[in-house]
C-alpha cells in the first residue's frame, strides 16, 4: 500500500531526542527555547512560542486578540475542525465564509459576513496554500479586526518572497505528522508582537510567574505567583529535538515536495474533468497535500475512483471537511455551495519524502489509466 503520507525522521532526530532523554531536562526547557528562537529565524518573525499542538495555539491566540462571549470570528467552514472549535473555546461564535479555487477563504464573501459584533478573521492556509495575506490585513485594518493566521499545513511556505510566519501578528503551525514536518505532536505560534509573546508564554504554562528555566537557573529561593487562569499546553523539549532536526530539514523537504507535485502537474492536467492545483504569481506552496478535483465530466465519480485506487494499493482521502456538516454545527442551515462542491469532489493522493520513484509512477500511471 502507497501511504498518503508520511513522516520524514531519520537517525539525527532520534539522536537528538536521545541526548535531550539523557540530559535530565525533557520538558519547557533549554531545548524549547533553542527550538523557538530557531523557528522565529527561519520564518522572520520576532518571537516564536512552541505549545503542545496548533489546536492550543490557536486557542492562545483568539485569548491574546481579546476574542471573548458574544464577538463574532469570521473562518472558513472548508477546514479541519479545529479552525471553528479554538472559537467556541472562548464562547465566541464561529461565522462561516465562502473560500476560492484555492480552497482559502473569498474576501468579497467574507466582506459580507462582517456585523458589529465581528472581532477578528481567521484566514487558513490550505493545505499549504498561502492565502491572500495583504488583501485581509487591509480589511483588518480598514474594519478594525484582528487577523489571526492558521498556517497548520503553511510550514515552509511562503507568500511574496516572505515565509508564513511573518506577515501578522499570531501566526499558528502544527508538527503533527500528516504536515511537512513533526515533532510527533506540536505547534508553534510566531508573532511580532511583544506584549502577545509574554502573555503566550505564560497562558502556556498556567500563567506561572516565574518559569522553570528562570527558578532552576535563580540564585535564591523564588515562589511563584499564578498571575491569571492558564493552561498546560507546554511542549516537550524531547519534542523540541526532534523539531530543531526537522527545522533544518525543512526547505530541502519541501524542494523535493514540490518536484513530486510538478510531476503530478504535468501528468494530470490534461485529464478530462480534472484540475490540478496551480500557485498564483507571488505564492509558494510547500505542497503539503496534493488534491485533484472532480468535474461532472470526469470519467469516475470521486468516491468510485478511490475504491478503484484503494484496490490498486494505493491510499487516498476524502477532501477538506466542511466543519458546517458535521455534527457539532449541524445544527444551524448554512449557505455555502462553493465549499460544499470542493469538499465532496476532490480527493487528496500520496505525496511526502522521500517517496520513491515507482511509487510516483505507479499513482500516475494508475490516475491516468483511470481517468484518461
Amino acid at each position: 500500500m502507497i501511504a498518503i503520507a508520511k513522516p520524514y525522521l531519520t537517525e539525527d532526530e532520534a539522536q537528538n531526542a536521545y541526548n535531550t532523554i539523557l540530559s535530565g531536562w525533557v520538558t519547557q526547557g533549554p531545548k524549547v527555547q533553542e527550538f523557538e528562537e530557531k523557528f522565529a529565524s527561519y520564518v522572520g518573525s520576532k518571537y516564536a512560542v512552541a505549545l503542545s499542538n496548533c489546536t492550543t495555539a490557536l486557542h492562545l491566540a483568539m485569548i491574546v486578540a481579546g476574542i471573548k462571549e458574544g464577538d463574532e470570528v469570521i473562518c472558513p467552514s472548508m477546514s479541519y475542525i479545529a479552525t471553528a472549535n479554538c472559537i467556541k473555546y472562548v464562547n465566541a461564535t464561529p461565522v462561516f465564509a465562502e473560500v476560492n479555487e484555492h480552497f482559502n477563504l473569498d474576501i468579497e464573501d467574507v466582506k459580507k459576513k462582517i456585523t458589529l459584533n465581528t472581532k477578528a478573521i481567521l484566514l487558513v492556509h490550505q493545505i499549504g496554500m498561502p492565502a491572500d495575506i495583504d488583501a485581509f490585513k487591509l480589511l483588518c485594518e480598514q474594519q478594525g479586526l484582528k487577523l489571526i493566521e492558521d498556517a497548520a499545513c503553511a510550514a515552509g511556505s511562503a507568500y511574496k518572497g516572505q515565509k508564513i510566519g511573518s506577515h501578522s501578528e499570531l501566526v499558528c503551525f502544527s508538527f503533527h505528522p500528516r504536515k511537512v514536518i513533526t515533532t510527533g505532536d506540536g505547534g508553534m505560534i510566531t508573532t511580532n508582537n511583544e506584549a502577545y509573546y509574554k502573555r503566550l508564554k505564560l497562558l502556556r504554562q498556567h500563567a506561572m510567574s516565574v518559569n522553570d528555566r528562570e527558578r532552576h537557573n535563580a540564585g535564591k529561593i523564588i515562589f511563584e505567583d499564578h498571575l491569571e487562569v492558564g493552561y498546560n499546553y507546554r511542549m516537550t523539549d524531547i519534542q523540541a529535538a526532534v523539531g530543531i532536526k526537522q527545522l533544518e530539514k525543512l526547505d530541502h523537504i519541501v524542494s523535493e515536495r514540490r518536484k513530486i507535485a510538478q510531476h503530478y502537474n504535468t501528468a494530470f492536467v490534461k485529464l478530462p474533468g480534472i484540475k490540478v492545483q496551480t500557485e498564483s504569481d507571488g505564492y509558494f506552496t510547500n505542497y503539503q497535500s496534493y488534491t485533484l478535483l472532480f468535474s461532472k465530466d470526469a470519467k469516475l465519480k470521486r468516491n468510485e475512483f478511490m475504491e478503484k485506487m484503494l484496490a490498486e494499493g494505493i491510499s487516498t482521502r476524502r477532501g477538506i471537511m466542511t466543519a458546517h456538516r458535521e455534527s457539532a454545527y449541524n445544527f444551524e442551515k448554512y449557505n455555502l455551495p462553493l465549499s460544499e462542491m470542493y469538499s465532496d469532489n476532490s480527493v487528496v493522493i500520496p505525496l511526502f519524502y522521500p517517496m520513491k520513484a515507482e511509487e510516483v509512477e505507479k499513482v500516475i500511471t494508475t490516475i491516468v489509466k483511470f481517468l484518461s
